[in-house]
């Protein structure tokens, strides 16, 4: 489920898990503090498509876990495709931040997360 990227304690979530609930974000932070993780990188195929409804909370429930943990988080994607200006603002805020980002590739989250 999870991949250890580097010696600077990155890890990233495994391409065919997919988080349906915050009990699977407080599954992979249980698997992520003994390895002293602070930094992940899940992608957008991995994150439910409630996720990127707001109006389910579950974006809020997840990230919360994130922000309580003190773990820097980068989604990779292309979230382009949203139309719903409420995500795209809650996007935006979130990468103003120094804890969650949503960036479009790789590249990207490892230097965010730096």
């Amino acid at each position: 489920m999870l991949q250890l990227l580097d010696t600077k304690n990155h890890a990233r979530t495994d391409n065919k898990f997919i988080i349906c609930e915050v009990q699977d974000i407080l599954d992979i932070m249980g698997n992520l503090f003994p390895l002293d993780c602070k930094k992940f990188v899940v992608h957008e195929g991995n994150l439910h498509s409630d996720f990127f409804d707001l109006r389910t909370g579950l974006a809020g429930d997840i990230l919360q876990k994130f922000s309580n943990y003190r773990v820097q988080l980068a989604v990779v994607g292309d979230f382009s495709k949203y139309e719903s200006k409420s995500l795209r603002d809650f996007i935006t805020e979130s990468n103003k931040a120094k804890l969650i980002f949503f960036v479009p590739d790789m590249e990207s989250a490892i230097l965010a997360l730096q």
